[in-house]
Order: structure tokens, then sequence, then C-alpha cells
């Protein structure tokens, strides 16, 4: 099992490496720009703190799709299901970080931490969500096409 696991992480890091360090620095680079987008709506233009994070969460979703898409998987046609998967994927990873959370918290641990630990577990979902539900369609077409 450990070894099919090793071979599986060196082969995904030896076929995507470039994607995947692409990929966590959008991530970060988003992290940044929805803090932006929320201090725009709330400071700004004085919308209330619930629509403002909503329109913050929805403004960085659209657009990490779009960066995900032509930056990181290099797809230059959007589909519509891609985009609706990776809001569904956005949506799990959301749980998985609330659910571990709340978990640890419930275990004594304390809440920053708790929420620190939990972006492992979310982080991880998204990758496996984007690299092999959403985009490998895309990306096992392209490769067996050259």
């Amino acid at each position: 099992m450990k070894l099919k696991l090793l071979e599986f992480t060196t082969n995904f890091l030896a076929q995507n490496g470039g994607k995947l360090l692409r990929w966590l620095f959008a991530g970060l680079a988003f992290l940044f720009l929805s803090t932006g987008f929320l201090y725009l709506f709330v400071d700004i233009l004085k919308i209330n703190m619930l629509l403002a994070t909503f329109l913050s969460a929805e403004s960085s979703t659209l657009l990490r799709f779009v960066v995900n898409s032509y930056w990181v998987f290099k797809v230059r046609k959007l589909s519509f299901r891609e985009c609706w998967q990776y809001h569904l994927a956005n949506a799990g990873a959301f749980f998985v970080w609330w659910s571990v959370t709340n978990v640890l918290i419930y275990f004594d641990v304390h809440y920053l931490l708790a929420g620190i630990l939990a972006v492992g577990s979310s982080t991880l979902l998204s990758l496996y969500t984007n690299f092999f539900w959403i985009w490998r369609k895309r990306l096992t077409e392209r490769s067996s096409s050259t």
C-alpha cells in the first residue's frame, strides 16, 4: 500500500509538477485577492457584510476558475460544466474545512489552530477535485492527442 502511494505520488508530481506549483501559487494569490474584494465591498462600496462576503467569495471563485483553466491547466475554451463542477468542489472543500475545524475544536484543539490544520484537509480535497475530476477529461484528451 505504501509503495503504491509513493509510486502514485511520484508519477503525479513528475507529470503535474508545474501545474501543481501554478495551482498552489494561484491559491495563495487568491487568498489576498479575496481579502481585497472583501475590503472593496465593505469599506469602499459600503455593502453589508452578509452580501459582501458572498460577493467576495463568488467573484474570487469565478476568477480563480478562469485562472485555473487558462493558466494552470492550459484549457482555452471554458465550459459551464467545469465551472459548475468547480463551484461544487469549492463548496465541498468549505464543508470539509468547516467539519474538520469543528471536530478538532470538540477535541480541545484551540479554534485558530483547528482552522489552520483544517486548511490542509480542504486543500487536499480541492487538489483532488481539480486535478482528477474537473479538468481530468481535458488533461486526458490532451495527453492522448500528443
